[in-house]
């Protein structure tokens, strides 16, 4: 055999050519709602609409019952909602159980606020929520599952899909664990806006509401903090009864409806409001219509009997008993009909430019410039060879959940810092 046979092939092996494709994938926090919607119905493939909804309409009323059931802090839950959302913007629903999802959404949610629990122990506590026949007959006092119980083939097989989940989540991620939420934003902005307790605890509510959707994907904390106040203030005055409540409620939901200083004091835009008001009113209508839904007015949103002291001031243990007025106007008919009175005194909405669709466009890293908007994640790969070997970068989609190549995940992209300030 001709031996320069081997060493021509170990070249053409090695050759830059051949070789795995080297890229960066960088994460943005937001993405706008355009591009969300679009990336999920790239995700939905043939399911329809309505089907989504109910799929994620139980995987969110599985992550409130399993993260209550486990005494894990509002925070925690939010971001689980937050992760789920997020993991099917990149892969689709029709591969993966809602509940494959949710659990692994919870079991990185609680890397990132330090209320870890081991995979075994969230098993244990999703098969009491899953099967309550198995609740039933555990001799524990919480009705926690007793894995020894059951077929160890099965629950090692449920444990290996929940981390190889999780890998996956973290790749959407680019393993950054910051998570900033917007419940301290409604408490602080309340007060600076003079509302009242009534006020503020429903909006704490509708900000807990807000993560059954996609918000929290294109609106930053501080927005959908105050988001939550201007409904609440809309849902405390429209076709209420004259009073303190319903007076103090128009004079903020008037001063919140326009342009005024409120604007720069609280870094929001008018148009951002107005969208965020709208997509919560739709989660409310969705509520009311469907009650398994189960939004925050029919459940209470303190994760456990026994909160800590440090939590027990904050309005996130919501009963009817703590205050909650029973006259606030959920019914389908009222909440349609002030959707239609805030569509008559909308203004028109901005523009939003993303950093993937300038990258896609072929900017470059070094080139963005200031955008309009809240950004979002884009790739960039690098070629060595053919018409790349001059080391111009090319842009391209991410391949989230792909073993090609090498891929550094960065927190943030050039340039984000210009965007703080």
């Amino acid at each position: 055999m001709d031996p320069r046979a081997n060493t021509s092939s170990h070249a053409r092996a090695s050759s830059p050519s051949t070789l795995p494709a080297s890229s960066i994938k960088y994460h943005y926090p937001y993405f706008t709602p355009s591009e969300v919607e679009s990336m999920s119905e790239k995700q939905r493939g043939k399911m329809s609409i309505h089907q989504e909804e109910r799929i994620r309409s139980s995987a969110m009323g599985f992550l409130e019952v399993l993260g209550s059931r486990m005494g894990f802090p509002r925070r925690t839950i939010a971001t689980s909602q937050s992760l789920y959302h997020r993991f099917h913007l990149f892969f689709p629903r029709k591969d993966f159980t809602y509940t494959d999802v949710c659990l692994a959404a919870l079991y990185v949610s609680t890397k990132m606020h330090d209320t870890l629990k081991k995979p075994r122990e969230i098993l244990a506590n999703s098969y009491s929520v899953r099967f309550p026949e198995l609740a039933v007959k555990s001799k524990n006092p919480s009705g926690e599952v007793d894995l020894d119980s059951m077929d160890p083939q099965v629950v090692e097989h449920d444990r290996q899909r929940l981390l190889a989940v999780e890998r996956l989540i973290l790749e959407t991620i680019c393993f950054n664990f910051t998570s900033h939420m917007p419940f301290p934003y409604v408490i602080k902005m309340g007060k600076a806006l003079g509302a009242t307790k009534t006020l503020t605890k429903l909006a704490y509510r509708l900000s807990v509401d807000s993560y059954r959707s996609s918000l929290p994907l294109s609106y930053p904390p501080h927005a959908l903090a105050l988001g939550s106040l201007y409904v609440a203030a809309l849902l405390l005055s429209f076709e209420q009864p004259e009073g303190e409540e319903q007076r103090r409620g128009l004079s903020l939901a008037s001063q919140l409806g326009q342009r005024g200083a409120w604007e720069d004091r609280f870094r929001s835009a008018l148009e951002e409001l107005e969208a965020i008001a709208h997509l919560i009113v739709d989660i409310l209508i969705a509520g009311t219509q469907s009650p398994s839904a189960n939004t925050s007015p029919s459940t209470p949103q303190s994760p456990s009997p026994h909160p800590s002291p440090r939590e027990r001031t904050l309005p996130h243990n919501l009963n009817n008993s703590n205050g909650y007025p029973p006259s606030i106007p959920y019914k389908p008919d009222v909440l349609i009909r002030l959707k239609i009175a805030m569509r008559e005194s909308d203004h028109e909405p901005k523009v939003r430019t993303s950093y993937r669709e300038i990258s896609l466009n072929g900017a470059t890293a070094g080139n963005t410039g200031m955008v309009s908007g809240t950004a979002v994640s884009f790739s960039k790969e690098w070629r060595q060879s053919g018409a790349f070997s001059n080391g111009a970068e090319r842009e391209v989609e991410a391949k989230v959940g792909r073993n090609e190549g090498t891929v550094r995940f960065l927190f943030e992209p050039p340039g984000f810092e210009a965007h703080r300030d």
